[in-house]
């Protein structure tokens, strides 16, 4: 049973459609645009300082407006659905990086922890 499912997904790989598929914009524009998520995801461990609000904003509604579009063009582009997807949850914890560091309190905690650490590297090296 394996071998047969096996014999079949390699008859798919091998097929006109799948290769035609390969070589089409609906394959190769979102693996392409996987750069985007990928440096979101990526700068998440950045510190939140250096987050721009108005890109964090730009790309979300670019990522919504890329989700719907991928749903409604024919056939359904469900790769770069889930590019814009991964991107756009990506975006939004950003957003409330950057919120949480300038509205709730992050910007105040980091400063009190460099005076905190800087008194300590004093005291340790008087």
């Amino acid at each position: 049973m394996a071998g047969a499912l096996l014999k079949k997904g390699i008859d798919q790989l091998k097929s006109k459609e799948f290769r035609d598929y390969l070589m089409s914009t609906h394959f190769w524009g979102p693996v392409a645009n996987w750069g985007i998520p990928i440096a979101a995801i990526a700068d998440t461990k950045k510190p939140a300082e250096i987050i721009s609000g108005k890109m964090t904003i730009a790309l979300c509604f670019y990522s919504a407006i890329f989700m719907r579009f991928a749903i409604k063009v024919q056939p359904r582009n469900l790769l770069l659905f889930s590019c814009h997807l991964t991107n756009e949850t990506a975006q939004i914890i950003q957003g409330c990086r950057l919120i949480n560091y300038e509205y709730l309190g992050g910007k105040e905690a980091k400063k009190k922890e460099e005076e905190e650490a800087s008194a300590a590297a004093a005291a340790v090296s008087a």
